[in-house]
């Protein structure tokens, strides 16, 4: 008999005896596993990680959201004998004090213990654990389980959330929602994933930006707003691509480039500051520093030399080199349609873009305001969308009509928020700062693999 059916067996005894674990509602805690101290009268709850009986008493380890607590009970709690045959896995809840054992190790001594829920599967083996990366992220609850330190990755997060919040919200920006299904995908060269509205019979994306409509309400009056939200690109998978992934954008109208670098500088620093304590990290054995005032130069500098085809020599040869934070000004027009030409020299924009670690981590913009000009470059990306080229911007009418109501000088930035993560959560691969990364169905026995 497997070990599943063995708990089943357990589960429908429980029943059969009037003590069916899934009927109580609630247990009301008074501590976490990290707030005990000798002689506390507590109530926990957790689930059990680790069980040693031994006859007349016996120990047992619960894990709860803050870390693992020892318990120990014997033949005073009435329930004694049943719990003696829980699993490894199931959930309890219990009540006693604290107390040091001869071995120096905080333990409850419980007066009671509560079944609260049946783990009818087994938890991974103890010694093999989850180690697998494919079986971690699609089974992300089961990763949190046998790898507690993944949960730090997700309270760094969280903290790096809160902490881009806390620096615009300081600043005077004000958050908004913009649209995830929408009639065109704009705002980025990207491939969108399509749906149907079945009530208005119509074609409709998820959005690949949210740059178009935050642009929409810079024309409405607002003069500082920015988004935290999801976005969808129909990519492939890799150790820094997920199809869905988080991005900032921020506007502010009536500045420009040269301000905004400045100014989302300060908004690194103050993130990396905020959430490591530091301003020194170390990433994957490389050390950061963001102590010192970000690297600056074109384009054309960082090449080094006059070349016909810049920006693929660029992607090529220069981006792999850019470890510290550095922005690197001045793209090509044809690769920055929605960015305002460099005054002077019309063959390149006011477009930025911030690497750590030879990761693109920020695009900085002057935005286009002039409809005319903003026009003129959807029609040179129409002709690539005519030709085949799938991540090519359409033309958006609507925006277009937007613009055209005047739109005062804008400046934009926009943020991967995942790839922040990774830096300050010191981990390689972006799903592992996706609680659920994009996943192959199970079902499907294709050979899919991660891209470079």
């Amino acid at each position: 008999m497997d070990e599943q059916q063995i708990r089943y067996e357990k589960l429908v005894a429980l029943q059969k005896a009037g003590q069916d674990p899934f009927i109580e509602t609630r247990f009301p805690k008074t501590h976490n596993s990290t707030q005990i101290k000798e002689g506390d009268n507590v109530s926990i709850a957790g689930r059990i990680v680790l069980m040693r009986v031994m006859g007349k008493a016996s120990f047992a380890h619960i894990m709860d959201e803050q870390g693992r607590i020892q318990i120990y009970a014997n033949e005073e709690i009435a329930n004694y004998n049943d719990f003696k045959t829980f699993d490894l896995g199931d959930i309890v809840g219990v009540k006693g004090k604290g107390f040091i054992t001869r071995t120096g190790e905080l333990t409850i001594h419980a007066s009671e213990i509560v079944l609260l829920a049946k783990a009818l599967s087994p938890l991974p083996d103890k010694h093999g654990g989850l180690k697998d990366p494919e079986a971690r992220f699609r089974e992300r609850h089961l990763d949190l389980i046998a790898n507690p330190e993944v949960r730090n990755i997700f309270i760094v997060r969280s903290r790096v959330i809160s902490a881009i919040r806390e620096f615009l919200d300081s600043n005077g920006f004000l958050e908004v929602e913009t649209p995830v299904l929408q009639n065109l995908a704009g705002g980025a060269n990207a491939k969108p994933f399509v749906t149907h509205h079945k009530a208005l019979d119509m074609k409709m994306y998820l959005r690949i930006a949210t740059e178009l409509h935050l642009k929409r309400l810079i024309v409405g009056g607002f003069e500082k707003v920015y988004e935290i939200g999801r976005v969808f690109r129909n990519e492939g998978l890799s150790n820094r691509h997920n199809p869905e992934f988080t991005m900032l954008e921020f506007y502010r109208a009536y500045e420009d480039r040269a301000w905004l670098l400045d100014f989302t500088e300060a908004l690194i620093k103050f993130v990396v500051k905020k959430v490591s304590g530091k301003e020194k990290i170390e990433y994957q054995g490389v050390s950061l520093d963001f102590s010192k005032p970000f690297k600056r130069m074109t384009m054309k500098e960082s090449v080094g030399r006059e070349v016909k085809n810049l920006y693929q020599v660029f992607e090529k040869e220069v981006e792999p080199t850019l470890i510290q934070p550095t922005f690197i000004l001045d793209y090509p027009v044809e690769v920055a349609p929605l960015t305002k030409k460099k005054k002077g020299d019309p063959l390149f924009t006011e477009l930025a873009e911030l690497f750590i670690m030879g990761r693109e981590t920020g695009n900085s913009y002057t935005e286009i305001n002039c409809p005319l000009d903003q026009r003129a470059r959807f029609s040179e990306q129409a002709k690539l969308r005519a030709k085949g080229d799938e991540e090519a911007q359409p033309m958006d009418e609507d925006f277009l009509s937007a613009l055209s109501y005047g739109m005062p000088p804008t400046a934009g930035q926009g943020l991967g928020v995942d790839r922040l993560v990774m830096l300050l959560a010191n981990v390689h691969s972006i799903r592992e700062c996706l609680l659920f990364p994009t996943m192959r169905d199970q079902r499907d026995t294709g050979s899919g693999k991660l891209r470079s």
